[in-house]
């Protein structure tokens, strides 16, 4: 990354990290993606029981995943700032905190996830689906924790086209393996949806080993030695690291367990519906990729021009980013508005599910424009290490206000399932304003503090 001057030279920067991050993100949600398509081609059953799963594997993944989003503004602003011979140590605790907090998912999900499920109203073969499907993907979450922490640093230094050869190199074969295990082919056996859990776990194994292998023998990577030694765990640095993680993690969490939340609750409603809701929020995170990837394009940006104490330049980023994130996102809304019955056909055939999608998708329209301007906003606030602020924002706008407000819609009155994305859209606009409102506040904070 280098100093900009003009706006369109920011632009052009604010481009080259941007696209190779939508690039990466777009094809790690594909492995969910695919994971659901081709169940629900197997069966409605491994539709619904992979939809339960994942509603229970993606807030704890990108929760305590999310903690380790903090070595991005960690490392940006050492390199900013010209620390580089830091940056090793920090990358390093980054990787052992990875591991701790996998063991941690390990032991938690041996003792709950029963549990979990048994107080769901599920059809036992759903459960059965849902279950073995957590186990599946419980395999490859060391590496998916370790390979994060890899790809914060690769995307720190601005080298996103790196993560995104990666992801391009895993996605074929991810999908390769989803039809092997979820059909049957080649000897294998037929495992439906169970088979696309493992199937995720073995590429989490190629995209850490890969990563590992870049920064040890690339440049500009193995300039920092990341690997020449392994120092003790530090305690001090783990403390940096979840100062700044641990509210990242919370904010993240509180975001996707909301959504994960609604689609337990759908578990009183039929597997149809169920499964239209699934295909609903499915496509619908896929559109987010581009606010989330705008995110954590500013989280580099800003970051950057923080350590750099060039605060004027870390402004000019976090609302061009915005601005643009919105623009694209009302393009995104009247597509999917037009072409909703086409996007649920991709999914599945069932005349019955393919129609509640359609009604689901039309919601799913209306809040891509709040979750346009909170999820950039976010970014900005963590290139600037603001996220206590943030974190209780955000539980606030989804939990206090968003999740209560569609239990209500959706069990007193005749909205029913599509009360709970009602509430959804409130609480995205509730999180847009008031984290919108932090950003000008710490934005003068900083200007005055310099």
């Amino acid at each position: 990354m280098r100093q900009t001057f003009l706006l369109s030279e920011k632009m052009k920067q604010f481009i080259y990290i941007l696209l190779p991050i939508l690039v990466t993100q777009i094809g790690m949600f594909s492995m969910n993606l695919f994971d659901t398509m081709m169940s629900g081609h197997f069966s409605a059953d491994d539709l619904a029981g992979v939809a339960i799963g994942a509603s229970l594997w993606v807030p704890v993944f990108t929760g305590l995943g999310g903690i380790l989003l903090s070595i991005t503004p960690i490392v940006a602003q050492l390199i900013g700032a010209e620390r580089k011979k830091e940056v090793p140590h920090s990358v390093l605790q980054g990787v052992y905190a990875a591991i701790a907090l996998s063991l941690t998912v390990f032991i938690i999900g041996y003792f709950t996830l029963d549990l979990i499920l048994d107080r769901m109203t599920l059809e036992e073969n759903v459960r059965r689906i849902a279950r073995e499907y957590v186990i599946a993907l419980s395999f490859g979450i060391i590496p998916l924790f370790v390979s994060m922490v890899f790809r914060c640093f690769i995307d720190a230094l601005g080298m996103t086209r790196t993560s995104m050869i990666i992801t391009l190199i895993a996605l074929p074969l991810n999908v390769l393996f989803n039809y092997v295990l979820i059909f049957g082919k080649w000897g294998f056996p037929a495992l439906g949806g169970v088979g696309s859990g493992y199937a995720s776990a073995i590429t989490y194994w190629l995209i850490a080993f890969l990563g590992a292998w870049i920064i040890h023998r690339h440049q500009p990577f193995n300039e920092y030695r990341i690997f020449k030694k392994f120092p003790a765990v530090s305690l001090i640095e783990w403390k940096n690291i979840f100062q700044i993680g641990v509210p990242i993690g919370l904010s993240i969490f509180f975001e996707t367990s909301i959504f994960s939340a609604v689609t337990l609750f759908m578990s009183n409603y039929s597997t149809h519906v169920i499964a239209a809701h699934q295909i609903a929020i499915s496509f619908a995170s896929l559109i987010y990729m581009i606010p989330l990837s705008i995110s954590m394009s500013l989280t580099i940006l800003v970051g950057f021009e923080v350590g750099a104490k060039r605060l004027k330049d870390a402004k000019a980023y976090s609302w061009l980013g915005v601005a643009t994130a919105a623009s694209i996102s009302v393009v995104c809304t009247i597509l999917l508005f037009l072409f909703r019955e086409h996007v649920a056909g991709l999914y599945t055939k069932n005349a019955e599910v393919i129609e509640l999608t359609t009604h689901f998708l039309l919601f799913a329209a209306i809040f891509q424009l709040s979750d346009a301007i909170q999820a950039p906003v976010q970014g900005a606030l963590r290139g600037y290490k603001d996220v206590n602020i943030t974190f209780v924002m955000t539980m606030i706008s989804y939990w206090v206000i968003g999740l209560p407000l569609g239990y209500y819609l959706a069990n007193y009155t005749e909205f029913e399932a599509f009360g709970y994305w009602i509430g959804l859209i409130s609480g995205l606009t509730a999180g847009a304003i008031t984290l919108s409102w932090r950003l000008l506040r710490i934005q003068k904070q900083k200007e005055v503090s310099y």
